[in-house]
């Protein structure tokens, strides 16, 4: 059983869908007794960092994931609460990935607009969610904030600056990029996931 996690953010529905069409069971929950029961977790999310973070701390999730000893993946918004900050609302995050989340740079005279959106390459692959996958292969990314490179980057994009696309420490996973919206690559890394 997967549980996807429910703070209150959007892009719950597409994540659903994509494991659906995985043939994986799977829950949208806040619940938890079922996120610890599930034998993967996945926090998913878009929106503004530190009203995110505050709706993690309402239900006591930023408690919760830490502790949580299964796979656990996060996805855009998610990925960035399990750092240690995010300048996007001077927010404290949860601290799983020893990294803060910046502004990425704009530099409209060699086109680079902010917010990053639409299809980038990934670099610097490691780690087993990249299984199949090779470097400088495309995923789908719509961010204007991004976790900085630290010892646990699993992957790299360069958009106007280097950034961590992935990051793996311990169970803990997670990805920049949508994996959900990434066609039959983000297929590929999500199965990767389900055979940690």
């Amino acid at each position: 059983m997967i549980a996807i996690i429910d703070y209150d953010t959007g892009n719950l529905r597409s994540v659903k869908n994509a494991i659906a069409r995985l043939g994986t069971e799977c829950v949208v929950t806040s619940d938890h007794d079922a996120i610890r029961a599930a034998d993967y977790v996945i926090l998913p999310g878009v929106g503004e960092a530190s009203s995110a973070m505050e709706k993690l701390r309402q239900r006591g999730l930023d408690q919760l994931i830490p502790t949580l000893t299964q796979p656990v993946l996060g996805i855009c918004i998610g990925m960035q609460l399990m750092c240690r900050t995010s300048e996007e609302g001077n927010a404290q995050c949860m601290g799983i990935f020893p990294t803060d989340v910046k502004l990425l740079p704009s530099d409209l005279a060699n086109g680079i607009k902010v917010p990053h959106m639409g299809w980038d390459t990934i670099e610097n692959l490691r780690g087993p969610l990249f299984d199949d996958i090779e470097d400088g292969s495309y995923f789908y990314y719509v961010h204007s904030y991004a976790p900085a490179l630290c010892e646990a980057t699993a992957a790299v994009t360069d958009y106007g600056c280097k950034f961590s696309a992935a990051l793996a420490h311990g169970n803990f996973f997670a990805t920049q990029f949508h994996p959900e919206k990434s066609g039959n690559l983000g297929e590929t890394l999500l199965k990767n996931f389900l055979k940690l």
